[in-house]
């Protein structure tokens, strides 16, 4: 199913999110920016992948949208409604149409429950089902998952790594939510643990016409199955467009630095028009302008005393750049 960009099931504007930075006396000594006005949107069907460094934001922007971490700033609008900072009726709804998977599965499942009770659980929680009615759709989960009804008697610690994402997976479908944040859903599985996951995947947003937001560090994931990708530094959007255009043709000198990393099979490298040098800064003490002057090549003094915005270039994408690359 291709995503119907005239009906975006989420639209993020300006979001901002803000940790207190303490001092050994628990006194607020500063803030760290860890969102610091991102502004996207995801069409129903779609997979919007969101890539950067570690510490660029990626996670955090997950759990802002899905209410684990509270907004301090911008709007989140979802199916229509402004859920930005929802009330706990809303936030109730919210979290059945919303849902996050976490990096780490066990991290969602009770070791001392077996794998049916916490998938059981949500409904317990979040609906009025009878006992044969949860037990049905437990099953009914669990075989969308490709896993057999024998696993529902044991605990995560008796299961694969590969296997827990997939009761990750399916603890996720059990509130049959429009939206599904998966955060690093691929990461520290063997490569054929990763394809299987990710044609899972891909299956379950077919049967159930999911939207996806794909954090990922894996770029050739990110290729694979996103029809848009979002490229983010030190919790700002620098770079959105088609992951077609993004990849073929990079406008922000950041992304094309990340696919300057990324090998490609035969030799060789996607883009060799630059190569990432450096760390990033703390996000507690950003400088001022572009933020990612620091680390860039074509830096210039106009870069030091404005920071830019997101704006469309000629070949579709949109890039934060005082100094957009051209063919």
């Amino acid at each position: 199913m291709p995503p119907d960009a005239t009906q975006p099931t989420l639209a993020v504007e300006s979001l901002v999110t803000h940790f207190p930075i303490r001092n050994s006396f628990g006194l607020r000594i500063g803030w760290l920016r860890a969102l610091d006005g991102v502004t996207l949107d995801v069409a129903a069907g779609e997979v919007l992948g969101v890539v950067g460094e570690s510490g660029c934001g990626k996670s955090t922007l997950g759990k802002t949208l899905c209410g684990i971490h509270p907004a301090s700033g911008g709007r989140i609008v979802f199916q229509g409604e402004d859920a930005t900072n929802a009330g706990s009726a809303q936030a109730r709804q919210l979290r059945r149409e919303l849902q996050y998977c976490y990096q780490d599965p066990s991290a969602s499942l009770d070791p001392n429950w077996t794998i049916g009770r916490s998938l059981a659980e949500p409904l317990v929680v979040h609906t009025s089902l009878s006992r044969a009615e949860r037990t049905e759709r437990v099953q009914a989960a669990l075989e969308d998952v490709g896993l057999p009804r024998e696993h529902l008697s044991l605990y995560p610690h008796e299961i694969s790594g590969g296997q827990q994402r997939r009761v990750g997976l399916a603890r996720i479908l059990m509130l049959q939510p429009s939206l599904v944040v998966l955060d690093e859903p691929t990461a520290g599985l063997d490569l054929s643990v990763q394809a299987r996951v990710l044609r899972l995947l891909m299956d379950l947003r077919e049967r159930h016409a999911l939207s996806y937001i794909f954090i990922s560090h894996d770029l050739s994931v990110i290729r694979l199955i996103c029809h848009r990708v979002a490229v983010m530094y030190l919790g700002r959007v620098v770079e959105l467009g088609t992951a077609e255009e993004v990849f073929r043709r990079p406008s922000h000198p950041y992304t094309a630095a990340l696919l300057a990393a990324l090998p490609v099979v035969g030799g060789g490298r996607i883009s060799e028009r630059f190569r990432l040098e450096g760390e990033p800064p703390s996000p507690g003490r950003l400088p001022g302008g572009c933020r990612f002057r620091l680390r860039c090549p074509r830096a210039a003094s106009h870069c030091a005393q404005q920071e830019p915005e997101l704006a469309p270039t000629p070949g579709g994408q949109r890039v934060a750049c005082h100094f957009p690359l051209t063919e």
